[in-house]
C-alpha cells in the first residue's frame, strides 16, 4: 500500500531528516523563505502546520509569536517535532488524507502545508477540510512540486494524468525510496479553486544565495527552471457549496 511506504520511508528518513532540515538546501534556502513570504502578519494568530515533519516551519512560527498545531503521518517526525519545541505548541499523529475530526470548524487563522500535498492521489477531501478548520478569509499556504518541473523528471508522457510515480532519496543520509503523485497544473489548482478558495498569490520561487554557498550546480539550475511552487489561497467569505 502506497501510504505505508511513504510513511515508513518518512520514519526512517526522520532522525536525519530532522538533524539536516535546518541547512539543507532545497528546504532551508529554496522552500522555507519563499513559502513563509505568503504569511502576513502571524502575531497571536493561529497556524495549523499539516504534515509538519520535524517541526522546523513550526519553530519558525512559534518564535515569531504564532500559536500553532501540527500533525504529521510519521510518529517519528511527531516526536522530533515536539523535542524541537519542547512545551511549545500542539502536535499530533495524523492522515492528511482523513478529516480532522478533533478540530472544529473555524479554527485557524492559517493552514500551512509545505511539499506534501503530492503524497495524495486526491486533494479534494483535504482542501475541503482546509476549508473547514479555517476563519472566514483564512489563508492556506502551501508550496508544492512544480508539475512541469515533474513531469519533465519523471520522464512522464501523459501529461494529464495523475500518475504514481516514486524516486531515490539520498540527501538525508541513507538512500530511501519515496512513493508520491504526478498531476497537472489544473490538478493543482482546481482543488483549491472548486472548494471554497481563489488564489491570491502564486510564486515561482527561486534559491536565495545561501544556497549558492552550499549547492552551486543546483542554484544555477533552480535559477533557469523551478522545481517548486508556493500558492496562497484565500477562503471566500459566501458558502461554496452549489455555486460557481
Amino acid at each position: 500500500m502506497k501510504k505505508e511506504k511513504i510513511k515508513n520511508a518518512y520514519n526512517e528518513l526522520a532522525e536525519d531528516y530532522n538533524r539536516l532540515i535546518d541547512h539543507k538546501p532545497h528546504n532551508a534556502y529554496y522552500d522555507r523563505p519563499n513559502t513563509l513570504n505568503l504569511f502576513k502578519d502571524i502575531k497571536n494568530k493561529s497556524i495549523l502546520d499539516a504534515a509538519c515533519g520535524p517541526g522546523k516551519y513550526a519553530e519558525i512560527l512559534l518564535s515569531k509569536g504564532s500559536q500553532v498545531t501540527g500533525f504529521d503521518l510519521s510518529a517519528e517526525m511527531i516526536k522530533f517535532a515536539k523535542q524541537r519545541n519542547v512545551n511549545q505548541g500542539r502536535f499530533f499523529v495524523h492522515d492528511l488524507s482523513k478529516p480532522l475530526t478533533m478540530i472544529k470548524d473555524e479554527s485557524f487563522d492559517y493552514v500551512l502545508c509545505a511539499l506534501a500535498l503530492h503524497y495524495l492521489e486526491d486533494w479534494n477531501s483535504t482542501i475541503r477540510e482546509f476549508h473547514r478548520v479555517l476563519k472566514t478569509n483564512g489563508l492556506l499556504i502551501i508550496s508544492i512540486e512544480h508539475p512541469f518541473f515533474e513531469y519533465n523528471y519523471y520522464e512522464s508522457t501523459e501529461y494529464f494524468k495523475t500518475e504514481a510515480v516514486k524516486c531515490v532519496w539520498t540527501g538525508f543520509g541513507k538512500p530511501v525510496e519515496i512513493n508520491s503523485y504526478r498531476r497537472s497544473l489544473n490538478d493543482c489548482i482546481a482543488p483549491l479553486t472548486e472548494n471554497g478558495f481563489y488564489i491570491d498569490k502564486l510564486v515561482e520561487p527561486k534559491p536565495t544565495q545561501e544556497f549558492e554557498k552550499l549547492d552551486k550546480k543546483h542554484y544555477n539550475e533552480l535559477n533557469e527552471f523551478p522545481a517548486f511552487m508556493c500558492i496562497r489561497a484565500v477562503k471566500k467569505v459566501e458558502q461554496y457549496y452549489g455555486k460557481n
